[in-house]
């Protein structure tokens, strides 16, 4: 793939932009396997491969410039916006919605704002696309001061933009190196945005996460449902299980599977989806996943962990080896803490690997790991 862009130096997001796609699947391939070396019991699978471009569902664009002229992307090193609109990574989808929401925003005079001088309204749009082409904006504000012009030209955007379904306004007063606020204000009889992935309709709020990447989220979800099938255990734990993903996935008669997750918001999600699909035995919960581990009296078969880039942790490493839990199906966006917890797990063996490629054109990727007790 080829970014004007990346090319002009404009925008660098993306590091490995130019290099060869099957180059970079490799050498993710090479980096994941050299981490893990001193587990030699892995049997690695193939890489899944991602399209190379067009594959972000979601994008999250710092509005600069000004109102009469908004640039929609990232904030050069001085804090003046950089216009980045036809990023070639974002899907078409949301592509088609940036000159339209332009539009908007000098219909509406909503001042970006200004990072430097800590002046303006407009900090961020936060757009996702589901697969089936439907879509979620959300725009973070310093202030509700123009949420009643906002209110009162939305049918006006949603006329022009009807696969728009879910729009919110997201309330972000302080000025800190972060994208949005706690408060969301919802603008539109819909709450939430179907993500069709695989048979399961997951249903995703303004504020829930979801991956970035759908084609490889539900290559994902497959081989977690292929592995949970095939050692067929009577209970799981999901935990940091979001909007249900695995666990929804994992479902199965006479299965109990439990689904722990801090944001209630993704919990709401979750219980929704199962209760759509009719599934039995689910159940989902909000709260801390290490602390539902060590306050619970019992441990099941299996569990799937999913954590953030910094990994599961010391505490929840000591708690499963000291369970009767027999299986770990792990999914890591990052491999180092990924090999720190497998350091702090030695009664469990790395039976299985996958790279797959949730970032093209980066070094990130996402890899997914069988782990069993072997001692």
């Amino acid at each position: 793939m080829r970014c004007s862009y990346f090319d002009a130096g404009t925008c660098r997001s993306c590091t490995h932009m130019g290099t060869p796609y099957g180059e970079q699947l490799a050498g993710k391939q090479q980096h994941c396997a050299g981490l893990l070396s001193g587990h030699t019991a892995i049997e690695w699978l193939p890489p899944v491969a991602s399209q190379e471009s067009g594959f972000r569902n979601k994008a999250k664009m710092v509005i600069g410039g000004t109102a009469q002229n908004p640039t929609i992307g990232i904030l050069d090193a001085d804090g003046h916006g950089v216009d980045l609109r036809k990023c070639g990574v974002c899907s078409p989808g949301l592509l088609a919605c940036f000159p339209v929401l332009a539009t908007f925003i000098r219909r509406l005079r909503l001042t970006p704002y200004d990072v430097p001088r800590r002046t303006g309204e407009l900090k961020h749009l936060i757009i996702t696309e589901s697969p089936d082409g439907e879509v979620m904006l959300r725009l973070v504000l310093r202030s509700d001061q123009t949420v009643p012009r906002i209110r009162k030209h939305l049918p006006d955007l949603l006329a022009v933009l009807p696969q728009v379904k879910v729009v919110s306004v997201n309330l972000h007063p302080q000025h800190k190196a972060v994208l949005e606020g706690e408060q969301e204000i919802l603008l539109t009889g819909q709450s939430t945005l179907n993500m069709r992935v695989n048979d399961i309709n997951l249903h995703l709020r303004p504020q829930s996460f979801f991956q970035t990447n759908t084609e490889m989220a539900a290559a994902l979800y497959r081989q977690g449902r292929e592995w949970v099938n095939e050692l067929a255990p009577a209970s799981v734990w999901d935990l940091y299980c979001g909007v249900g993903g695995f666990a929804l996935h994992s479902a199965a008669p006479s299965r109990t599977v439990t689904g722990i997750e801090t944001s209630s918001e993704a919990v709401v999600s979750a219980r929704l989806s199962s209760d759509e699909a009719g599934l039995a035995g689910m159940d989902f919960q909000a709260g801390d996943a290490t602390a539902f581990a060590l306050a619970s009296q019992e441990s099941p078969e299996l569990v799937i962990v999913n954590p953030p880039r910094r990994g599961v942790g010391k505490e929840l490493c000591g708690w499963l080896e000291s369970s009767e839990v027999q299986h770990v199906v792990y999914s890591s966006c990052n491999a180092q803490s990924l090999a720190r917890d497998l350091a702090a797990l030695p009664s469990f063996t790395a039976r299985r690997a996958r790279v797959l490629d949730m970032f093209p054109q980066t070094t990130h990727y996402e890899v997914m790991m069988l782990l069993e007790r072997t001692a």
